[in-house]
């Protein structure tokens, strides 16, 4: 049997996917080893969102760590609200291939 392979087309689940890019002062710099962080679904898996960065950007991913960051309780104006949770990927890619976040997907 031969493995399944990812369509080349991007599905309307893979723009889904990647909400927004995070820029911060922490995440530029694991830019410089070629990671990329973005903010994605909570119902997001691993293995599908390596598949739909490929698809969208081109590029090989060589792995994908995820993070689910807990919202916080917050008080405005004497109500208490909480935040909503985030989950993180971050995305390693190959060596020597890099990504303009400015340039959108194509």
């Amino acid at each position: 049997m031969s493995k399944a392979t990812t369509p080349m087309k991007p599905t309307e689940r893979d723009y889904q996917l990647f909400v927004k890019p995070l820029v911060t002062e922490k995440t530029a710099k694991l830019g410089e080893a070629n990671w990329y962080t973005f903010e994605v679904p909570l119902t997001a898996t691993k293995p599908e969102l390596k598949a739909a960065f490929q698809r969208l950007y081109s590029v090989d991913v060589i792995q994908v760590n995820t993070l689910i960051q807990k919202g916080k309780l917050r008080s405005v104006r004497g109500k208490v609200g909480r935040r909503s949770d985030r989950k993180k990927a971050f995305l390693k890619l190959k060596a020597g291939q890099t990504l303009d976040l400015t340039q959108g997907v194509k």
